[in-house]
């Protein structure tokens, strides 16, 4: 149970990520989406959601990582 709430944590950021390269491949071919009234505002959100879904994998991966002791150790806690 436990992994399948990881795996949705995981999947609902990089559904948004890709939301945002979608926002942003669209304003270079000038296609305007609904929500948004200029093509600029358009690529802004789909670059911040971009952004926030890869960072927020990277993230947690990293996380998990230097939990598990995988990181080089410059990376790891220090205590």
């Amino acid at each position: 149970m436990i992994r399948i709430i990881a795996l949705l944590i995981l999947v609902i950021p990089g559904f948004l990520a890709g939301v945002g390269i979608k926002w942003m491949r669209d304003m270079l071919f000038g296609i305007l989406q609904p929500p948004f009234p200029a093509l600029w505002m358009q690529f802004m959100a789909g670059f911040l959601l971009f952004i926030g879904g890869l960072g927020f994998v990277a993230g947690f991966i990293f996380r998990r990582d230097r939990k598990h002791n995988r990181v080089q150790a410059k990376f790891q806690e220090k205590k």
